[in-house]
């Protein structure tokens, strides 16, 4: 019965693994469309987030069926219940992908206001972020679910810059800009929300690992 358990968790540890990996694809094809204003690309994220759904609906109940079933205890109770808050964080992460690639549909028939750079280099923060805190609940690993939290500040710092950016060189110079650059600082702040989500997967494990309360006490990660 032990073993038959022992196998469960890893078929669910791959589940969480699809799940990231669809996500990191859906915010990289999203960010991808915008870049390029590519409709096709743009409507493919939207569409996978089908797929995404029914996944995270699996999860859930694969998670329910454990604890049902098995009724774990301590560690095993606490690698279960992380994986039903990563598996929702999962699933935001691929909703505001579709957000981003509906960002990219407003202004795919639009010029292009300026070659994005920064937008790029925030969804790879989330991408990395996204992956790392992935490897972390894999592994069991609280000092990479740390570097996660820690990473937070430089995605921060990239959507302040894009907001700043936008607003003070394009929409106050011109105002004929602020539609396309409002769907760009849009899809900034989804990509910012996205990291938002990866420190709350993060901090999931460190209690899962550690049994210890980061979340809102930034002194713990000390």
């Amino acid at each position: 019965m032990h073993r038959h358990f022992d196998e469960e968790l890893q078929h669910l540890k791959n589940d969480i693994l699809k799940m990231g990996a669809l996500a990191q694809e859906a915010i990289m094809n999203a960010v991808d469309a915008l870049k390029n204003r590519d409709k096709a690309t743009a409507r493919k994220v939207i569409d996978s987030d089908v797929e995404m759904d029914r996944l995270e609906l699996a999860v859930d109940e694969k998670c329910l069926d454990l604890i049902a079933l098995h009724q774990p205890m301590a560690g095993d109770l606490r690698f279960i219940t992380t994986a039903i808050k990563l598996n929702a964080e999962l699933e935001r992460i691929g909703d505001l992908a579709v957000d981003v690639a509906q960002r990219a549909l407003e202004i795919s028939d639009k010029p292009l206001l300026k070659p994005l750079v920064d937008i790029p280099r925030l969804a790879d923060v989330a991408g990395r972020m996204i992956g790392g805190a992935i490897e972390a609940f894999i592994k069991g690993d609280t000092a990479l679910a740390k570097k996660v939290v820690l990473t937070d500040p430089e995605a921060d710092e990239l959507k302040r810059g894009v907001e700043k950016e936008l607003i003070y060189d394009y929409m106050m110079k011109d105002g004929s800009t602020a539609d396309r650059a409002v769907q760009l600082l849009l899809a900034a702040r989804h990509l910012e929300r996205v990291c938002d989500h990866a420190v709350g997967m993060a901090e999931d494990i460190i209690y899962m690992v550690d049994a210890r309360v980061v979340r809102h006490h930034p002194e713990e990660l000390k």
